[in-house]
This record gives structure tokens, sequence and C-alpha cells, in this order.
């Protein structure tokens, strides 16, 4: 393609509509608006094996009512939007696993993001560099979507030098990401075997909007078998109300406080909102017990220290 402007209404994509039973594969998208853009109802629609690169938006998004249907073995750099991403505007995407892609470099927004929807899947992914506003792995209560339902299982994927300083905020994001804009994250979110490597801010980062943080919450994540190797900041920031239990947690090289824990900023004497559960096994000295459940440890823009670069467990 030829495309060197973002006009949202126009159809320049490489590929897109509504392709039940469907598989696309093999195919090198480069230079469009958006590489494959699918506006739903669809049903059991394959994605592999496809390069896309260079484009002014998204690499890939299923659009609003795609269900049962697989992302697997691309490749995706230098996306202007999210490289791949699942956006339940209006009607809930459900069923969906986007498995084994490697996303490099979006330059703006995130590598993988999920928008609303219900039992989604993100797993074996690599994603590397994301540049700026957006981060490694995202779950998102906003832009219209629909709420979060069943479950959201990020499991087994990799990210490398996520966790970016957010212009708007003035603060770092995380590798993973979870927003709560629109409404509260209340599906069954499970985070295992992750690794997040040489993060610039903090390996995870739960966050509500400042001007909704006493309406919306995250109120249940589970991590579990998870590596963090190199933080700039801290392996967990909490930035809402809500909680999360972790198992197996091991991480090295942390360059702030483990956990920065400032709830949604009201500061009650009995301790942060967000409460945090220690189920065994988090090695590394990030989760003290003096942090538990809930101790305010408050400090959203410590100095950055460069980790040094990850090596074999």
């Amino acid at each position: 393609g030829d495309v060197r402007d973002r006009v949202d209404t126009d159809q320049v994509n490489a590929i897109g509509g509504a392709m039940s039973d469907s598989t696309i594969s093999g195919l090198y998208l480069h230079h469009t608006k958006a590489g494959l853009w699918f506006d739903g109802p669809m049903r059991n629609l394959r994605v592999r094996d496809n390069v896309i690169v260079d484009q002014i938006a998204d690499g890939l998004n299923f659009h609003t009512g795609v269900t049962g249907s697989l992302v697997h073995d691309n490749f995706v750099r230098n996306t202007g939007d999210d490289g791949l991403a699942m956006w339940s505007e209006k009607t809930a995407n459900s069923g969906n696993t986007f498995s084994r892609n490697t996303v490099q470099s979006p330059t703006l927004a995130n590598g993988i993001a999920v928008y609303g929807g219900r039992d989604n899947t993100v797993s074996g992914n690599l994603v590397a560099d994301p540049v700026r506003e957006g981060s490694g792995l995202h779950a998102g209560a906003r832009f219209g979507a629909t709420p979060f339902g069943g479950f959201l299982h990020f499991t087994d994927n990799t990210t490398v030098r996520a966790g970016t300083l957010d212009l708007n905020w003035r603060i770092g994001l995380g590798a993973l990401w979870l927003y709560a804009l629109d409404g509260s994250i209340d599906a069954d979110i499970r985070v295992t075997g992750d690794h997040y490597l040489d993060s610039t801010h903090n390996a995870i980062m739960l966050v509500s909007e400042y001007g909704v943080k006493d309406l919306y919450d995250i109120p249940s994540v589970h991590f579990k078998d998870i590596r963090v190797d190199g933080t700039g900041n801290s392996v967990l920031s909490a930035r809402t109300k809500g909680s999360a239990t972790f198992e197996n947690v091991d991480a090295r090289n942390v360059g702030a406080v483990g956990v920065n824990n400032c709830g949604s900023f009201n500061f009650p004497a009995g301790g942060s909102e967000f409460a945090l559960t220690d189920l065994g096994g988090n090695d590394g000295g990030w989760l003290a017990g003096w942090m538990l459940p809930n101790t305010l440890t408050c400090d959203d823009r410590p100095p950055v220290v460069e980790p040094p670069a990850p090596t074999r467990w």
C-alpha cells in the first residue's frame, strides 16, 4: 500500500470485512491504514503466518462481535496504533485467542490490547519495544467497549523493554497494563507464566482514571508463575481500588520499591484501597511482609534505575 495519512472513516485497510469460516495466511501487508480490520459479527476466522508492517493504525483489530477466532504465528512491526487488538465496541467479542505472535515497536498504543469482551485469551506472544502511550500487554475498559465478563487469560507471554513513560500522565506504565476508565474490570483475570524482561518503568500496572477512581475498580486479578527480570521502577504499581493475588512471582533487578501501592489516592488511615494476597513462592524480596495486605507505599515518580540485561533464570 501507499497510505500516508490516517483518516478513520476511509476504508484503506489491506484486509477487511466480516469473514466467518475463513483463513487468511501467508500475506505480506505493508503501509496501509490497518493491516486487517474485521467488523463483526463473524465467527471461526483464522489469521496465521502473515507479516504486517508499517501500518498507519492497527496491525489487526477484531472489532465488534468477533467470536471463536484465532490469530497465531504472525509478525507485526511498526504500527501506528495497537499491534493486535480485540475491541468489543457495543457488541462483545468472545472466545478468541491471540497466540504465538511477535509484535515489535508499536509507535503509539500497545503491543496487544483487549478492550472489553468475555472469555478471551492472549497466550505465548512476544512483544517488544512499545514506544509511547501504551504498553506491551493491555486490558482496558475504555473506547465504549462492553464490560469485561467471563474470563480474560494472559498466559506464557514475554515482553521486552515495555512499561513506557506515559507523556500525558507523566508516570511509568507497566509491561502489563490494566486500565479501568469507562467501568470496572471485574472479570476473572488470570495472568500465568508471563515473563516481563527489562521493563522501562513497571512490570505490572493496575490503574483507574483519577476522575472515576472512587467509582470503578479492578477487584480480582490473579498472578501465578511470573518472572520479572529488570524494572526501572516497581514490580507492581497499583493506582486503583481492588485486589490481587500472587503465587510464584519471582523478581530480580528491581529499581524501586517492589510494590508502589497508591490505591485510589484517598490515603485512608487503614491503608490503601488496594489489597495484596501472598499465596507463597514469591521470591526476590519484592513482596515483603510489611507491605501486606495494603500498606501505602505511594511514590509515582521515583528515579528510574536502568536494570542490567536479563539473564537465564
